[in-house]
């Protein structure tokens, strides 16, 4: 096969999100550990399961990236490798998939991308990849194209609970401390990988719709692009922020997807995530 892309869980891709007799797709799982228990990331977990888990459960739930030998398993069969991954500020899976491209044989034909954000950013980079794949352009020029498109990518986020990101250490102390504050509701945002919080709000009403207003502030043309709101067990909320994003912008589509397994365990129930 000539072009394979992989992308790590994070993405909330399934298995079957390209099937192309030309073009081989992979979904690499992370893992979810609540106490002694162990979630893997892949098409068969079930999130509401999950969940219960980690809410009943009194131990530590941490997650855990691929190992080099899950990555360089799909690496070996194709041509060209494009991998996607979540932010390395976020995870190991950047450096993992990094490791295996340097064990490769064909190490100067595996593009590793950090996304440099996760969940429906990554969706986005991976669709631009098959696009450019099918278009017939270049491996280096598919190169140059995808991070020139993956540094246009934003994404916002509202969560109602932050307990499983401030536990795990993927937030500073600062933004941590804020974020938990009972009082606001903080809008937060990816930047240079990290998250950050760009609004202090007081209502769920009032956040969301700070968050649609920042789009445009953060995206002036919308026309050609694709939104995708990701959501944990808040399909309502979620269909009400595309509704509202709908009014305002001209995106030509905006997908609305379940959380899965490790984005789900970060965003917890309720949270809700705008990539665009």
């Amino acid at each position: 096969m000539k072009y394979r892309i992989c992308v790590d869980s994070s993405s909330n891709l399934l298995s079957n999100h390209i099937i192309d007799s030309e073009v081989g797709f992979n979904v690499i799982p992370l893992t979810i550990r609540v106490g002694k228990q162990e979630f893997v990331d892949n098409d068969e977990l079930n999130v509401d399961d999950l969940l219960k888990e980690v809410e009943s459960s009194k131990e530590a739930c941490t997650s855990a990236c691929p190992s080099p030998q899950d990555f360089l398993n799909h690496f070996e069969d194709s041509e060209y490798v494009i991998c996607v991954t979540i932010s390395q500020k976020l995870s190991g899976c950047y450096n993992s998939a990094c490791v295996a491209r340097d064990m490769s044989n064909n190490k100067d034909n595996i593009l590793i991308i950090d996304s440099m954000l996760t969940a429906g950013a990554m969706r986005l980079i991976v669709d631009k990849a098959y696009s450019l794949i099918k278009s017939g352009k270049e491996f280096n020029q598919i190169k140059e194209e995808l991070l020139k498109y993956r540094d246009s990518i934003q994404l916002l986020f509202v969560l109602d609970k932050f307990d499983n990101l401030v536990k795990n250490g993927r937030m500073s102390k600062v933004v941590a401390f804020i974020a938990q504050l009972a009082a606001i509701k903080p809008l937060c945002y990816g930047e240079g990988g990290e998250i950050k919080i760009k609004e202090k709000v007081r209502t769920i009403k009032g956040v969301l719709k700070r968050l649609v207003h920042n789009i445009g502030l953060m995206c002036p043309v919308t026309k050609g692009r694709t939104c995708v709101i990701s959501h944990t067990q808040n399909k309502e909320s979620a269909l009400l922020l595309k509704a509202l994003i709908e009014e305002e912008y001209e995106f030509d589509s905006i997908i609305v997807e379940d959380n899965r397994g490790l984005c789900a365990f970060y965003a917890l129930s309720g949270g809700l995530l705008v990539s665009f």
